[in-house]
């Protein structure tokens, strides 16, 4: 559960770092990349045993992990896209619904089951991710922009799944540090491939606001996926339940974050979504302690 609940925390810290972006003017992009290599550095110290550099290859999640960094950078990117065509709102639901995807996955591949209220928990989840998300303006786009989140939903689920694949199927507790270093180590350097074609079409310039946003999003960046890791372990929930309370209770906790440090102002739908929020993590945490009462 502690795992769990630090996961949560650290995830809700990278989006109130991404609201101090706007206020103190850092380019996304930049201190994206750099938060990545700076993830991957808090990896490699957090990993207690001798690294050799020529035997990460060897290890079997290895290939995932560079296709895992290579998803990271193009999620971010549609992400960013989604938030600028459509609203910052479209883009967290379209993630944080993504929990589906896992959930499904968890059912058909390793023949989860999962209670009668486990399932209505889901749904709730579901509905309250919707709800917290809600803005009260209409959005104007584009048609085509509208496939945005829909690519943004299903990498979300991808990136969700293949972590709960890999931390099952290929790798001990004891490599996840490096693990976790490595696909931050890849998402960089795709990155950094992004930022040298960049280059090619603008000169590009050094900029430290962009060093510090990207120190300070990188420790809370690498510990939401290592403890999410340690949270899949859990011997009593399966990863259904794992998913589905971390995705919502990360837009319940950002969300109330950002009415106490931003001011940020709720509608009664939002509030409905926070109430619904809880109610849904409640049944799923409980949900099998619950049927066995009544």
């Amino acid at each position: 559960m502690i795992y769990l609940a630090f996961s949560i925390l650290f995830s809700s810290l990278i989006f109130v770092i991404f609201k101090l972006y706007a206020k103190y003017q850092v380019q996304t992009i930049y201190a994206i990349i750099t938060n990545y290599f700076i993830a991957c550095t808090v990896g490699v110290i957090y990993y207690d045993k001798p690294i050799h550099l020529a035997e990460i290859p060897q290890k079997s999640w290895f290939w995932g992990s560079i296709a895992l960094g290579l998803l990271f950078i193009l999620i971010f990117n549609l992400m960013a896209a989604t938030s600028q065509k459509l609203g910052v709102s479209v883009a967290s639901v379209a993630t944080k619904m993504s929990l589906t995807i896992p959930v499904l996955f968890g059912v058909f591949f390793y023949k989860e089951t999962l209670g009668a209220l486990e399932i209505i928990g889901i749904v709730f989840a579901l509905l309250a991710v919707y709800f917290t998300s809600l803005k009260e303006h209409k959005i104007k786009a584009e048609k085509w922009a509208f496939a945005l989140p829909v690519l943004v939903f299903i990498g979300s689920g991808t990136i969700d799944t293949s972590i709960k694949y890999f931390q099952d199927a290929h790798m001990p507790e004891e490599e996840y540090a490096l693990f976790s270093a490595t696909v931050f180590a890849s998402a960089g350097f795709f990155g950094l491939l992004f930022i040298g074609f960049k280059s090619t079409q603008q000169q590009l310039k050094v900029n430290f606001k962009n060093i510090i946003g990207g120190i300070c999003l990188g420790v809370p960046n690498y510990f939401s996926i290592y403890f999410l890791l340690k949270a899949l372990q859990h011997p009593t929930w399966n990863s259904a339940s794992v998913f589905t309370i971390n995705n919502v209770a990360i837009v319940m906790f950002s969300t109330l974050l950002g009415i106490i440090l931003f001011r940020e102002r709720l509608t009664v739908k939002n509030w409905f979504g926070i109430g619904l929020a809880i109610f849904s993590i409640i049944l799923v945490a409980f949900g099998q302690q619950l049927t066995n009462f009544m």
